[in-house]
């Protein structure tokens, strides 16, 4: 097990693990988001669920060691495919066989790690250790996420970030979902339109999804 791990081979399905794990996230990620569009109590009661939920609790640390095992081994394979790579490869015109993001994994990886820095400390550490107005729905009292999120989306460099951080991660996405199946085997002949199709379509959604809810916060306070 150890020899699989700190092989090259083990490293790569490591990363296309992590990275269907994170994809998974992401599409749950964006559904909770969602719930802005529906108004302040919608999105209340269902982040206060996902804070509370015992389940929700023991899949967080999974998260951060996916988190951590994918951006890891992803700079690492980076490194040691440069420091390999014969020199009369960095002068070929890579164009004709590979599209620009697969070509640029590693700037837009990077572009997505400087977002999620500054998205965990927008959201994430206030709700954990900030302070947070309460409001009540019947009987329950739920911090105030509502107002914390929106509260950033009517700033347009906020939104500005927060649009750009979706595209870096679609483009990122166009390239590692049908990756990430191919380095696990499962990219053959009969599945491999499918499968960029698929991902095309995924990646899209998850873009736009993201990019729509800080751009129709702000749109609304513009036009107040």
């Amino acid at each position: 097990m150890k020899s699989f791990i700190t092989a090259s081979i083990g490293k790569k399905i490591l990363v296309s693990i992590s990275g269907l794990f994170l994809i998974t996230f992401l599409a749950v990620h964006l559904t909770v988001n969602l719930f802005l569009l529906g108004g302040q109590e919608a999105y209340n009661l269902i982040a206060h669920f996902m804070a509370t939920d015992l389940v929700i609790s023991f899949m967080e640390p999974l998260l951060a060691i996916g988190f951590l095992l994918h951006i890891g081994y992803s700079v690492y394979l980076t490194i040691v495919n440069r420091q390999t790579r014969p020199e009369k490869y960095s002068i070929t015109d890579q164009s004709q066989s590979s599209s620009w993001t697969s070509q640029n994994m590693f700037i837009l990886g990077g572009l997505i790690l400087i977002f999620l820095v500054l998205h965990l400390s927008n959201f994430w550490y206030i709700m954990q250790f900030g302070e947070m107005e309460y409001v009540t729905y019947g009987d329950v009292a739920v911090p105030d996420a509502y107002s914390l999120v929106t509260g950033k989306f009517i700033i347009w460099w906020q939104v500005l970030i927060y649009v750009a951080g979706a595209v870096f991660l679609g483009l990122h996405l166009l390239h590692g979902f049908q990756s990430a199946f191919l380095t696990i085997g499962l990219y053959n002949k009969i599945w491999r339109k499918r499968l960029m199709v698929v991902g095309t379509i995924y990646s899209i959604a998850i873009a736009v999804g993201f990019a729509v809810i800080p751009l129709y916060f702000l749109l609304d306070h513009i036009m107040g």
